[in-house]
C-alpha cells in the first residue's frame, strides 16, 4: 500500500488496444494500492507521479496490524475507502450521462479541490492529452472546451490552470 505525503500521482488503467484512461488523480493524504488488503492478487492500475512527490510504502502485514490497532487510522482509512467508492460511482455516471463540455469543468474543479480548501483553485500541472484521458475525449475537445472557459472567464490558462468557482455553472446546467 501506498500513502502521498507530497506531490500528485495519477492512476490510470491501459486498453489491450493500447488506449489510456486516467481513472484517478490523487494528492497528499490519499493512499492507493488498498486492493492487496483484499487479496488483490495483482494491480489493474498504473500509478504515476505527475509532480515531484513523497510516498510512504506500507507493507500489507504492517498496514493491517496499524488498522487493528489504531482506531483513529482505521477510522481515516474507511472514510478515505467510502470517500473513493462515492467518487468513482460519480465518475461513472458523470460519463455515463453528461457531456465531455461538463466532464471537463467536473474535472477540473476536483482537480483543485473546489469546496475542500480555503486557497486560491489551482490545478496541479496537467497536461490536456491527460484531461482528455480522464475526461474520456481528444486532446482538440479539450482544448477548445479549455479556450471557451477562458474566454467565459471561468478559468485562467497560461500553462499553470487557476480555476474560478463560476465553472460550477457549467456542471449545475442542464
Amino acid at each position: 500500500m501506498f500513502y502521498i505525503q507530497e506531490g500528485s500521482v495519477k492512476l490510470s488503467v491501459l486498453s489491450r488496444t493500447g488506449k489510456e484512461a486516467v481513472i484517478g488523480m490523487l494528492g497528499p493524504g490519499d493512499f492507493f494500492g488498498e486492493g492487496c488488503l483484499a487479496g488483490q492478487p495483482r494491480r489493474m492500475v498504473t500509478a504515476s507521479a505527475m509532480s515531484a512527490s513523497s510516498v510512504l510504502v506500507i507493507e500489507k502485514p504492517h498496514m493491517l496490524e496499524m488498522l487493528h490497532a489504531q482506531p483513529s487510522l482505521a477510522d481515516r482509512f474507511l472514510s478515505h475507502m467510502l470517500a473513493r467508492n462515492i467518487r468513482i460511482e460519480e465518475d461513472l455516471v458523470d460519463q455515463l450521462f453528461n457531456s465531455s463540455e461538463k466532464r471537463l469543468a467536473r474535472a477540473l474543479l476536483l482537480l483543485a479541490r473546489y469546496g475542500k480548501e480555503d486557497q486560491p483553485l489551482l490545478v496541479p500541472k496537467v497536461s490536456q492529452e491527460t484531461l482528455a484521458e480522464i475526461v474520456g475525449t481528444t486532446r482538440s475537445r479539450i482544448n477548445f472546451f479549455m479556450n471557451k472557459f477562458r474566454d467565459l472567464g471561468f478559468i485562467e490558462y497560461n500553462g499553470d490552470i487557476k480555476v474560478n468557482s463560476a465553472l460550477l455553472t457549467v456542471v449545475l446546467h442542464d
